[in-house]
């Protein structure tokens, strides 16, 4: 993630900043720029500071102050290339279903910010009804007894409301044992398996991919019903970069993916802020590094892994120092570097082959029609 600057007073923002809170100027994202722009109300729409442009417009969702992205230029009503995925989302008129679904979006654009940095292929529904990327937001039923479950169905993707709740995202985390459980964390590792789907079986690469993660074809139900009953094997962390990665190869790879995605746009904000770590006790050099590349467009991933793991290191340390929980609770053996740098290779084709099939698509995309139902348990 990048550090934004209002253009009208140099101040520091963050990415989710509704407006700059030292001049007070209204506040949008530009996805088409990956900019955080301050704003000046113009004749029709906003003039936006970063580039001058007039005539600009938010997203519908920003009416409910879950999303501060504008629309295309040329569009003035309708939903930003991150709400445009959305299918169903929660209840608005409960305060605590707005509140959790406001909680959602920030993960969500988040991932986006991401893709969007890859130009990476993302389909709607309206682009490809049966396999496009589609996000639904869904609240548990009490009077039904029935508790949504996250996960992904070929392009689908549910994120179950509860897990916006604190309380109840810690309590899930603690009771399957996880050192880490986040919203972000969530999004991730499902648009991991919609990104198999798209990067790996659409494109030709599963025998690549297999021979890094193992056999696909193996029955996914069984694999579940193991993993929750034995657990992952004892020496699990010689291979895999999660307990939960040694269920099957499907969720090795979305487990492996969403590192990538926390590792790279980690970096990058480290590398905003100038980051070098030089510890004088350290003798060897192995935790030396200066953090001032993009690791989004880095071609080799061992200027990414040289970089992670001292900055991780030195996290983890401050974070102790604090009482809290590490920044980066895991191992990063050879055989998951293997793994990450296959992510890293398959990213960087994925994006080389969308940029070359469709040039402007990124910069084109018409405004999607697809709108959003709300529905939830009151």
């Amino acid at each position: 993630m990048k550090l934004f600057v209002c253009q009208a007073c140099k101040n520091i923002l963050y990415f989710e900043n509704r407006s700059c809170g030292r001049c007070g100027h209204q506040l949008a994202f530009m996805p088409e720029r990956q900019i955080l722009s301050a704003l000046e109300l113009a004749d029709e729409g906003f003039r936006t500071l970063a580039d001058g442009q007039a005539g600009r417009f938010f997203c519908a969702n920003a009416e409910h102050d879950a999303c501060n992205w504008l629309l295309e230029a040329g569009e003035s009503t309708g939903f930003c290339r991150a709400c445009r995925h959305n299918g169903t989302i929660p209840n608005l008129s409960d305060p605590a279903q707005l509140a959790g679904w406001r909680e959602l979006e920030v993960a969500k654009h988040r991932l986006f910010y991401s893709l969007l940095r890859w130009k990476l292929p993302v389909k709607t529904r309206t682009d490809d009804p049966e396999h496009g990327l589609i996000f639904n937001f869904l609240a548990d039923d009490p009077a039904l007894q029935q508790k949504v479950l996250t996960g992904h169905d070929n392009g689908l993707i549910t994120i179950a409301l509860a897990e916006a709740d604190d309380f109840e995202r810690e309590r899930r985390r603690l009771e399957m044992g996880e050192p880490y459980r986040t919203l972000l964390g969530h999004f991730r590792h499902e648009v991991g398996h919609y990104f198999w789907d798209v990067l790996v079986r659409d494109a030709g690469r599963l025998d690549d991919c297999r021979a890094v993660f193992g056999d696909d074809t193996l029955d996914y139900g069984e694999a579940l019903k193991r993993h929750y009953d034995q657990g992952a094997p004892p020496d699990w962390q010689q291979n895999f970069v999660s307990a939960y990665a040694t269920t099957h190869p499907w969720e090795d790879f979305a487990e492996t993916w969403a590192h990538y995605l926390h590792i790279v746009d980690t970096l990058e904000m480290a590398s905003e802020f100038g980051i070098e770590v030089n510890p004088p006790a350290d003798q060897i050099g192995g935790l030396t590094t200066r953090v001032t590349f993009d690791p989004y467009v880095a071609d080799d991933f061992d200027t990414i892994v040289n970089a992670w793991l001292p900055f991780t290191f030195a996290m983890n340390s401050v974070a102790r120092a604090m009482g809290t929980r590490e920044l980066y609770p895991f191992i990063l053996t050879p055989p998951v570097i293997g793994k990450l740098g296959f992510i890293h290779n398959l990213v960087r084709q994925g994006a080389s082959e969308a940029s070359a099939l469709v040039p402007e698509q990124q910069e084109m995309q018409p405004q999607d029609e697809q709108q959003q139902e709300e529905v939830g348990a009151a």
